[in-house]
């Protein structure tokens, strides 16, 4: 298993914070969630445009892109495609 990374989710919220809806995640991924947590206030100032009452940041484990993921091994008798 590779490192884990981490990306910060903003979430608006309609009615004090129990209804809250996710309306952004940034693309700026942190090797832990120490980083990303230390990031959120910033994020949060940055994505300020969101109509709702009441915003939240969030760290969130991310997958990392397909690219830098190994391939999965192909049945013997599979055909790709």
């Amino acid at each position: 298993m590779g490192p884990g990374f981490f990306v910060i989710a903003i979430l608006g919220c309609a009615d004090g914070s129990t209804a809250c809806t996710p309306v952004a995640t940034l693309s700026t991924r942190y090797e832990s969630r120490a980083a990303c947590v230390a990031a959120t206030s910033t994020a949060l100032s940055d994505t300020a445009d969101f109509d709702y009452p009441t915003l939240y940041a969030q760290c969130r484990p991310a997958k990392a892109p397909a690219a830098e993921r190994a391939p999965k091994p192909v049945p013997n008798g599979a055909r790709q495609g």
